[in-house]
């Protein structure tokens, strides 16, 4: 079944209970802003409201055509909307940053069709905090299970392979375990504020040899003449998000085949008019032309969290992308009160950044019993390798009580 012959028609299958009015929708907007954020902007995570998901959808970035087909499960009581899950039908891993080729390769092997599949997560987006969005004083045991149920039921009416969420919020992973999801345990990283003071007071947790080197990288920049500002919410001019969108284009192209470059122009554009207030940017200028930056790192905000997300640059400038996406954002995230910095996926070298390497989690089920049978066989040792390496990884963090204890 390919997903452009997938009808919203078709897909707008409606199950009606004793208590709740469930519904399938293709189109974010379907759903009243104010409605969906009433349950989203409760969260930690910035990555499920409504206009976020929208540009994604408005901006072509999620489409049928990109195997990303929005299919998002709404449940009314009444006219109230009490719960919804952002979901989309997949034709592909693409994009997910939870590499489950493995899993596909199983069931090919097995003659079992792994696409399409249904997935929860957003898109594009490896960072942790997914779960059902559920109106507050609603009975939330109950209403995950309806929802559960009517995920797979849609799962055996259009012979999709089974449904996965990726990212998912840590304690939403260990309350659907009980519903027959097998979790599956990935390594990421994080920056945890203690309590800082300040740069200088996060610089003296490292090591003497790491620590002097962190403060090269600082000079080297300077030495450049480059000069690094931050811009937050209405300070951030229109002409940054086109830039951003090249940089993000040029950024992922050095990497050919192993790029990440899934979102469009629109998106970034649209941005500046319905996300800017979540933005922080740190800006690289010339100090001998100021007139643009010759490189930027885009970050997401929302409360004690920060997010790294997209960086570029026009040239090649020693220590900048150090500088941009970690130093910088790190400095910012001290005096601002952030508690987490999720700087984004891959890269052993945040490491020796002082970034923790950490758990994430996705769940899974499989409509096939043959596959499901497979994880549950495989699922504990893949996730005590996984946890060997989050282990072995932090072995390496240049900390002065880590040297230590060494």
């Amino acid at each position: 079944m390919e997903l452009s012959n997938v009808s919203g028609g078709d897909l707008m299958a409606k199950l009606t209970s004793s208590a709740y009015s469930i519904s399938w929708i293709q189109n974010i907007s379907e759903i009243n802003r104010d409605e969906w954020d009433g349950l989203a902007k409760r969260l930690p995570t910035p990555f499920l409201e409504w206009h976020w998901l929208r540009l994604m959808e408005l901006s072509g970035s999620t489409t049928a055509k990109t195997g990303w087909l929005p299919h998002h499960l709404t449940v009314r009581r009444g006219s109230d909307l009490v719960a919804a899950a952002p979901m989309y039908i997949k034709g592909h891993s693409a994009g997910e940053f939870v590499f489950d080729h493995v899993w596909a390769d199983v069931a090919g092997r097995m003659g079992i069709e792994y696409y399409p599949k249904i997935v929860g997560m957003s898109p594009f987006t490896p960072m942790s905090g997914y779960r059902f969005l559920i109106a507050p004083g609603e009975d939330v045991p109950q209403l995950t299970s309806v929802m559960v149920a009517e995920i797979d039921r849609l799962c055996r009416r259009y012979l999709l392979s089974g449904s996965s969420f990726l990212f998912v919020d840590p304690e939403w992973h260990r309350e659907m375990l009980d519903l027959g999801y097998f979790g599956w345990q990935h390594q990421s990283y994080a920056w945890l504020n203690q309590g800082y003071n300040g740069f200088d007071d996060y610089l003296a947790i490292f090591n003497s040899n790491q620590r002097r080197n962190i403060k090269r990288e600082r000079k080297a920049i300077e030495k450049q003449g480059i000069a690094l500002r931050i811009l937050t919410d209405e300070r951030i001019p229109r002409t940054f998000f086109p830039l951003m969108y090249r940089f993000y284009e040029h950024t992922n192209d050095k990497f050919g085949p192993w790029g990440c470059r899934y979102l469009t122009e629109s998106f970034f554009e649209g941005l500046y008019d319905r996300y800017r207030h979540r933005l922080v940017f740190i800006a690289a200028y010339d100090r001998k032309d100021s007139s643009l930056p010759v490189g930027m790192s885009m970050l997401v905000t929302k409360g004690r969290q920060l997010y790294g997300r997209y960086w570029g640059c026009t040239h090649p400038i020693n220590s900048l992308h150090f500088n941009a996406c970690y130093y910088a954002p790190i400095e910012w995230a001290i005096e601002n009160g952030i508690h987490r910095f999720d700087p984004g996926a891959g890269g052993a070298h945040k490491i020796r950044r002082g970034f923790t390497a950490v758990s994430s989690f996705s769940l899974h089920r499989f409509s096939d019993p043959r596959m499901l049978q497979i994880m549950q066989n495989h699922m504990d040792e893949i996730n005590r390798l996984e946890q060997d390496q989050i282990d072995a990884l932090n072995h390496e963090l240049p900390f002065a009580q880590q040297q230590l204890k060494n």
